[in-house]
């Protein structure tokens, strides 16, 4: 069966609202692991070196959660809420946008919008010993999206210092509180470095400098890349077929150094994907390079059926490096970057991942359909004995390792 002929119905699952965590556990490293191989067992994060191979490579996404919540309050005491999405101009990549001090126009969110018409709105707060006043400006709406111009008081202040005083961590939807002191910790991963998320890679949530430590001794060595998580990830599937879904797009780094080391693991030793974001990113580099092959001048955007419906004509995951890495080499680059929409469903063919950390995920989600795709039909068994021994569910819930 193709992918775009599957029902979503069979990703459902009852989730009891008792079963999804609303805080984190005391310590991170004290959550709950599940481990899926041959068997399924249970143990806590803290042992999860027990159940991985020596001498692997585990790749992580380093992205970190924006300030991205912004709430104001026009005269007449109407709330207006302002969820950042994306930059759209004078800058597009998330790292230019950040550090700017000019005036710039982002894709956001917008929540009460019929209260806002075309007044400014405005915050005023002291940062770094002086009175900023941040304005917000409504210069485009669309349908699900719209475009906000946000200017300030100071061009010594960058964009991502105002975000960082006058926002808030976006906690998902469904924790259905709002963000707390501890959360701007908590919400992030201790190796979070790029800014650029909506919300976090949450299977890198658990790891500590503990863990790190048992990891090294087995020899476990990290890479990092990049994917930024986009409001997308919370979507459910809501058509009956999978193919009627839109898949959202996101932005992914690679550098050239973590392929080069990904090339020394592929053939011999094992790969370990910390996340979905990062597997998602992964497997996105393979494809790519199978446009490349056929283009050299490609660019980097992965269509969410491209694995589905283009051949590889027989590309290795190997092979596949070797291109990308001559692919910078010759362009001069140290980093690749481009956006993925791959959709990862049963029936993909996985091309780097060998154990998969990831936490407990939503029904009907693209996110449940990656994790059926990697562990197969026994996905839903992993979840019965999560539901059943007292698994905590969905971002600061529990984690689990899936092995093929």
């Amino acid at each position: 069966m193709h992918p775009k002929d599957i029902n979503i119905a069979g990703f459902q699952y009852e989730l009891p609202k008792e079963k999804i965590a609303q805080y984190p556990v005391e310590q991170r490293d004290k959550s709950k692991l599940l481990i899926a191989s041959d068997k399924i067992q249970q143990d806590f994060f803290y042992n999860i070196d027990h159940y991985l191979p020596s001498n692997s490579l585990m790749i992580f996404n380093d992205t970190k959660v924006i300030h991205a919540r912004l709430q104001f309050q026009k005269s007449t005491g109407a709330r207006i809420e302002i969820f950042l999405l994306n930059p759209v101009s004078p800058y597009t990549d998330m790292d230019r946008a950040f550090s700017s001090t000019e005036p710039q126009i982002w894709n956001c969110l917008v929540g009460n919008l019929k209260k806002w018409k075309s007044d400014s709105l405005v915050l005023i707060a002291m940062i770094e010993n002086q009175t900023v006043e941040l304005r917000a400006d409504l210069v485009f709406s669309g349908t699900a999206s719209h475009h906000v111009r946000f200017s300030w008081s100071s061009s010594a202040i960058s964009f991502s210092d105002l975000i960082q005083h006058f926002g808030a961590i976006p906690l998902p939807p469904y924790m259905n509180r709002k963000a707390e002191d501890a959360d701007h910790h908590r919400y992030q991963t201790v190796y979070a470095n790029r800014m650029g998320s909506v919300a976090a890679p949450t299977a890198g949530l658990h790891f500590t400098e503990a863990v790190f430590a048992q990891l090294h001794k087995k020899n476990i060595q990290k890479e990092f890349v990049t994917l930024d998580v986009g409001a997308g990830t919370f979507k459910p599937v809501s058509a009956k077929i999978i193919g009627e879904h839109e898949m959202h797009t996101e932005t992914v780094y690679i550098s050239l150094e973590t392929i080069q080391k990904i090339k020394q693991y592929i053939n011999n030793q094992k790969i370990i994907a910390v996340g979905t974001t990062t597997t998602r990113t992964l497997e996105s580099m393979f494809w790519f390079a199978n446009k490349l092959r056929k283009n050299p001048d490609a660019d980097f955007f992965i269509d969410q059926w491209a694995p589905y419906d283009d051949s590889d004509m027989g590309l290795t995951p190997f092979e596949a490096l070797e291109i990308l890495e001559n692919h910078l080499q010759t362009t001069d680059k140290t980093l690749l970057e481009g956006q993925t929409q791959l959709i990862i469903a049963p029936g993909y063919s996985f091309k780097f991942i060998d154990y998969l950390i990831t936490n407990f995920h939503q029904p009907s989600s693209t996110l449940l359909l990656l994790v059926a795709a990697f562990y197969g039909e026994k996905w839903l068994e992993a979840y019965d004995f999560a539901l059943k021994n007292d698994f905590r569910f969905l971002s600061y819930g529990d984690s689990c390792l899936f092995v093929r």
